[in-house]
């Protein structure tokens, strides 16, 4: 019954813009915590942003000023701005969420992930 679904992954330009969408269903919007990470083939997964039940964020120190981490509960919807874009930031998007504390320094704590968006940021 828990789902997330990602969309709006695509091929860019450097320094262009995306918005990423994960949709949210089975989850209670008063206790959820929701994040964005992201994966190149062959390294480690990262953390991208977070996002609190109050709306309180964190960012990773490669994308602050860069990308925005938001939600929106009527439309069950969590989202990912992402501005001038590098080459280097083409990865795998995941959105994933929990109940319980929010920081996406632990991934191994969220127990509910998307399949992922690919972002593909040519030079």
């Amino acid at each position: 019954q828990v789902q997330l679904v990602e969309s709006g992954g695509d091929s860019v330009q450097a320094g262009g813009s995306l918005r990423l969408s994960c949709a949210v269903y089975g989850f209670a919007s008063s206790s959820i915590c929701m994040a964005w990470f992201r994966q190149a083939p062959g390294k480690a997964r990262e953390g991208v942003a977070d996002i609190n039940l109050v709306g309180s964020t964190h960012y990773a120190d490669s994308v602050k000023g860069r990308l925005n981490i938001a939600r929106d509960h009527a439309k069950s919807t969590l989202y990912l701005q992402m501005n001038s874009l590098k080459p280097e930031e083409t990865e795998m998007y995941y959105c994933a969420a929990r109940y319980g504390a929010c920081s996406f320094a632990y991934d191994s704590n969220f127990g509910y992930w998307g399949q992922g968006t690919q972002v593909t940021v040519s030079s």
